[in-house]
């Protein structure tokens, strides 16, 4: 379900309104982008944060997006240590930028809405986005979709038909704030030479070699 009233999110996720505004749906624009979906960095459905998703003109880059440019992972590739599932602004500031990383030095040289703490998502991070946003109508890859940092907690994974395509219809594929249909960088490491993507047509999530290029969109997240 798109949906989450103020209500659900206070009662969820013990929201206190102190260092948020006040969301009433999934894809509110909040903190320089728009609210993303609620994440658990306990991995015990209490929500601690606020995922938040830059604009599509001014925080993606690829192919369909306003900035065109397919952005590599890192090239040469290199150990970075940025190996988390859920943690992207760790991996972003800790290992990646500055890394001869073009997607992670994307991110993390934005300034939007006033905001300098742009970051590449983790793996995770982005299925939770893809759960609540999912751009298109095409079927989900149902080999993927546990998430124990989603609020609430997924233990099994995707349906052919859920998640469903979002509701809010600024996300809906072609409108202006939707995830272009496509493979999206993570930020998180596999091996030496691979990394993390997942694809925000079907939800599929695999790695593949780091110096390909693919789309990327940056994330803020908001303790809540």
């Amino acid at each position: 379900m798109d949906l989450i009233t103020r209500q659900q999110l206070m009662a969820v996720a013990g929201y206190g309104g102190a260092s948020f505004p006040d969301p009433s749906t999934i894809g509110t624009a909040a903190e320089g982008g728009f609210f993303g979906g609620l994440f658990s960095s306990t991995a015990n459905g209490v929500a601690t944060h606020a995922l938040i998703v830059a604009p599509a003109a001014t925080g993606a880059s690829g192919t369909g997006y306003t900035i065109t440019t397919m952005l590599n992972y890192q090239n040469p590739r290199t150990v970075t240590g940025a190996t988390s599932l859920f943690d992207g602004y760790a991996n972003t500031y800790s290992y990646l930028a500055g890394s001869d990383s073009q997607a992670a030095d994307f991110c993390s040289g934005l300034t939007i809405g006033g905001h300098t703490d742009w970051y590449l998502p983790a793996y995770l991070e982005l299925d939770i986005v893809y759960f609540h946003l999912k751009p298109t109508t095409t079927s989900n890859n149902t080999a993927t979709g546990t998430n124990a940092y989603s609020v609430p907690t997924r233990s099994s994974n995707y349906t052919s038909g859920a998640p469903a395509q979002t509701t809010v219809t600024a996300f809906q594929s072609g409108n202006s704030e939707a995830f272009q249909a496509g493979q999206h960088w993570s930020s998180t490491e596999s091996t030496i030479i691979r990394a993390h993507f997942l694809d925000f047509d079907t939800g599929s999530q695999s790695n593949t070699l780091k110096q390909r290029t693919k789309r990327v969109r940056a994330f803020r997240k908001v303790a809540i």
